[in-house]
Formats: structure tokens, C-alpha cells, sequence
């Protein structure tokens, strides 16, 4: 008797172990958010999203990374680097998708869980998350520059990269919505690359005036094509001239949206997006997958559309994107 109940006592305690090491493995998961370029507002905003969803999961530990100036093969390498580091999951805003594709099949090969974002294109992944349908974003951008325009004139797009898949269908739906809706609008040069760089913007920018002086507008798609298209603008006394719309955030176009040198932003909140990712790599680590319909529980991802994407994943978007000028971009303090 005393032998058997030395037994059961002994498998409890094997038991009891089991389940304290299980949880413990199911608590010592890591994952990484790697983004296009650090150091930059748009991406400082994202860190607190991320920060504070591993606030959030105290048994999870997360950090944001990133190349220090925007750069594909530098990115890429971060990535290796993680993959050899075996984390649990890495959520990853692509400066050039197709750039990433073989280290990202390595990453899941080998087991590791794979978010994207601002990637619809990206093929190894297994979520890729949308804030929006980016066409209709592009579109609604070019509807508000065109209400400025008159709906006549001459207009040019920039963007960040010509790889960077989001940056060019907004740029991509702005001009198909012209197309169709405001035939007086000229496009008269499109999609010009700033390399993520508000001073490239800018030198950009200068050179479209230069060129066309009687341009009338600009939709810039990086969020520092507006901050160096209203700095060109405003330099050249154009505010009231020359529309500008973008994507751009609050508390950087600002002073621009003051002057008037941008007229109008959109944007959606960086920080958001950051907990979404990671909410949805820690579902993945845990088994779990996004619905159709599903709430994330954050504004602007209450109720997402899934859809099958380009490889053997799944794309989620909301319904977050934000509309702002002069009267009211001080709601928003990022």
C-alpha cells in the first residue's frame, strides 16, 4: 500500500512538472518586429505599439528592429539573423517584398512564424496584415487632391520605393481613380522614388517645379514625401497653388498643414498595426488562426476581411485608415 501510494504520489509530482515545464515553454516565446528604416516617426510610433503588447503578455518577449536607413539587403540580413537566433515568430514590414521571399520560406521552413505587413504581394508568409484596402486608400487620397485641383491641372505622384508593394498601389489607385473620374487632371510624372527620405523628397519635389511651373498638385505616398513636397512648396511661396495630399503623420505635418503647404494626410495608426501583427504571431505560435469577420479587439481591425493570399497564407485588412487637414489633425497626438 505504502508503495503504491509512493507511486501516485511520485507520477503527481512528474505530472506537476510536466505542466510547470509546458508552461514555461508556452511563456519563453519571442517575437520580432522588423521594420523598413528605424529612427523614423512612423516607425518610433509602431515600437509603442509593440512595446506595449508585450506589456500586454508579460510571458512573451518582443523588440522592434530595423536597418538604420532604408535598404533591402540590409533588412534582409536582420532577418537571417533572427532565423539563425531560431525566435518564435517575426512580424515584418518589407522595404522590397520579393527581396525577402527565400528568407522568409527559410524562416517557416525551419518553423518560425511569419506576419507581414504593407505586403499583399509577399508570397512566404502566412498572415499579411492591411490596415485597408490599399487601392480605395489611393483613391480617396486623389479624391481630395482633386476637389483642390478643381478637378483640372497638372498632378505627379512620388513614392518611397517602386518595391515597396502599399506605396505604389496608393499611388497606383490615386491614378487609376483619376483616370476614370477627372479626365482634365494631367499626370505628368509618375511614381518619381524618394527612397523613404524626407530630404530626397524634397530635392525631388523642387525639380517637379522646376520642371512644371504650373503644376497644380502632388499625392505622395512615403510618409515623408508630403513633409519634403510642403517643405519645396512652402519655400517657393506656392501654398494655395500647389495642392499637396499624402500619407504623412499629425504631429510631423503639422506645421505644414499651418502654412498650408499640405493641404490634406491620411494615415493609419503605426502603433495599432504593431500590436496587430504581434497579436496575430503570438495566435500563430499558439495554433490559432484569423477568421473572416474576426475583432482583433483594436480600433479600426473590429471586423476584418480575410482573403486568400499570393502564396499559402492569408490576408487580413481592416478598416483604419484616417482623414485629416488644418481643422483637425491636432486630435492625434502621434
Amino acid at each position: 500500500m505504502k508503495f503504491k501510494r509512493l507511486s501516485v504520489a511520485l507520477t503527481a509530482c512528474a505530472l506537476a512538472a510536466g505542466l510547470a515545464v509546458a508552461a514555461h515553454a508556452a511563456d519563453n516565446v519571442t517575437i520580432v518586429t522588423v521594420v523598413k528604416v528605424t529612427g523614423i516617426s512612423w516607425f518610433n510610433r509602431m515600437e509603442e505599439g509593440v512595446k506595449e503588447f508585450g506589456q500586454q503578455n508579460p510571458g512573451v518577449t518582443v523588440y522592434q528592429t530595423g536597418p538604420g536607413q532604408a535598404d533591402a539587403a540590409q533588412q534582409l540580413k536582420i532577418i537571417d539573423d533572427l532565423i539563425a537566433k531560431k525566435v518564435n515568430a517575426i512580424a515584418v514590414v518589407p522595404y522590397d517584398p520579393p527581396t525577402l521571399e527565400p528568407a522568409l520560406k527559410k524562416a517557416m521552413d525551419r518553423g518560425i512564424k511569419v506576419v507581414t505587413h504593407e505586403a499583399d504581394n509577399e508570397k512566404n508568409t502566412m498572415v499579411d496584415v492591411e490596415a485597408f484596402d490599399n487601392s480605395a486608400y489611393g483613391a480617396a487620397l486623389n479624391d481630395r487632391l482633386a476637389s483642390c485641383m478643381h478637378n483640372e491641372g497638372k498632378w505627379a505622384t512620388l513614392v518611397g520605393s517602386l518595391g515597396s508593394r502599399s506605396q505604389v498601389q496608393w499611388a497606383d489607385g490615386g491614378i487609376d481613380n483619376a483616370k476614370k473620374k477627372y479626365p482634365k487632371m494631367q499626370l505628368v510624372e509618375d511614381n518619381l522614388e524618394t527612397n523613404n527620405d524626407g530630404e530626397r523628397a524634397y530635392e525631388v519635389a523642387k525639380e517637379v517645379l522646376r520642371k512644371h511651373p504650373d503644376l497644380k498638385g502632388f499625392q505622395g505616398s512615403s510618409s515623408l514625401d508630403v513633409l519634403g513636397i510642403g517643405r519645396a512648396v512652402e519655400e517657393a511661396g506656392l501654398q494655395g497653388k500647389v495642392c499637396v495630399y499624402g500619407t504623412g503623420l499629425p504631429t510631423e505635418a503639422g506645421k505644414y498643414l499651418e502654412s498650408g503647404a499640405i493641404n490634406g494626410i491620411a494615415f493609419w495608426d503605426p502603433k495599432l498595426a504593431g500590436i496587430a501583427m504581434n497579436k496575430i504571431a503570438l495566435m500563430l505560435i499558439q495554433g490559432k488562426t484569423v477568421e473572416n469577420g474576426a475583432n482583433l479587439g483594436l480600433p479600426g481591425y473590429e471586423k476584418v476581411t480575410v482573403t486568400k493570399g499570393p502564396g499559402k497564407g492569408i490576408i487580413v485588412r481592416g478598416q483604419g485608415w484616417v482623414s485629416v487637414d488644418k481643422s483637425n489633425y491636432k486630435q492625434y497626438n502621434f
